[in-house]
């Protein structure tokens, strides 16, 4: 007889418990004891399965980054145009911040995180670029500079970067996303 694990439904319960409750509440008003209670659990297996409500959140987390179509903006403009949507995406969803503050410390969290940059920047690099094969590097890098400035601005509060307008910001973030979204990969022509 094949192994079951018989937590399963209170699991899937309890998680889409949460993905209505924090749609309809969001995170901050989302009470552990509300979704709990709509999936017809005590409280403290909600703690067990899941350690906290942010790793609780995590888990159920899916976001649309909400990439504006890089292919139908000019080539030497393509590092602004993200740099502006990254900055102003991260500033209008909370959701992200708790996402990546979480992904610090929860594997779960940093697969999301992952999922959501791969799996949303990466189709538009190649398509943009024509290299398929360098897309999830290129991918990979613009989220170092995307990830590094949100972490730094809106997890760890550094002074000097909270203290830079968006105005101040772009011109240092964007060149770099720029490079890493159409410049010729090292060693190449």
């Amino acid at each position: 007889m094949p192994f079951t694990d018989r937590s399963l439904p209170a699991r899937e319960a309890i998680l889409g418990a949460a993905r209505a409750r924090f749609a309809a509440d969001g995170f901050d008003r989302a009470t552990v004891r509300a979704i709990a209670a709509d999936a017809g659990v005590d409280p403290s297996m909600v703690m067990r399965y899941f350690g906290s409500k942010r790793q609780l959140f995590a888990r159920t987390a899916e976001f649309d980054l909400r990439l504006p179509d890089l292919t139908s903006v000019p080539r030497d403009d393509v590092g602004r145009v993200l740099a502006t949507h990254l900055l102003e995406r991260w500033e209008a969803d909370d959701g992200l911040q708790i996402l990546l503050r979480t992904a610090t410390t929860d594997d779960d969290a940093a697969d999301r995180m992952r999922a959501i940059f791969a799996g949303q920047l990466a189709p538009q690099i190649a398509t943009l670029t024509g290299d398929g094969a360098g897309a999830a590097t290129r991918a990979g890098l613009v989220a170092t500079q995307a990830l590094g400035v949100a972490l730094c601005r809106y997890v760890l509060r550094l002074p000097p970067v909270v203290a830079l307008t968006h105005e101040q910001l772009i011109p240092w973030f964007a060149p770099t996303l720029q490079r890493y979204l159409v410049d010729p990969a090292p060693g190449e022509p």
